[in-house]
């Protein structure tokens, strides 16, 4: 199952590690104890808008930035588990490999370009 909280976390904690910033330095300008922080950032405790709008300041980052890598994040988390489930696909049917073969003659035929998709084993193509 997927936790919106733990993606949501994620990204603050990649958001915060990206600026190169301390759990302490953010609960401080934030306003937000230390301990609720990290339990946000390791998605223990759902975030309330403002909270995650204090956090946002804190980072210097645009809620609606927050949100969009959280829904890219949930997107593939998604296709990932969506792709677990899903039964395993059947095995490709062995068709014969078609090479195209040029023919720029034939006789009593006047001359044009005719191109033939043959089989890729060898094959007699007699005029009758």
């Amino acid at each position: 199952m997927i936790l919106l909280r733990r993606l949501l976390g994620d990204v603050l904690r990649r958001q915060r590690q990206r600026q190169g910033r301390t759990l302490r330095e953010v609960s401080s300008s934030a306003r937000v104890s230390l301990g609720y922080l990290s339990e946000v950032e390791r998605g223990q405790k759902e975030a309330s808008s403002e909270l995650l709008s204090a956090i946002c300041d804190a980072l210097d980052v645009r809620m609606s930035e927050l949100m969009r890598e959280v829904s890219d994040e949930l997107s593939l988390a998604e296709l990932a588990e969506s792709a677990a489930v899903t039964e395993p696909l059947p095995a490709p049917v062995r068709r014969p490999m078609l090479n195209p073969v040029s023919v720029t003659s034939v006789t009593g035929v006047p001359t044009e370009r005719v191109t033939i998709k043959a089989p890729a084993e060898a094959v007699d193509v007699v005029a009758a």
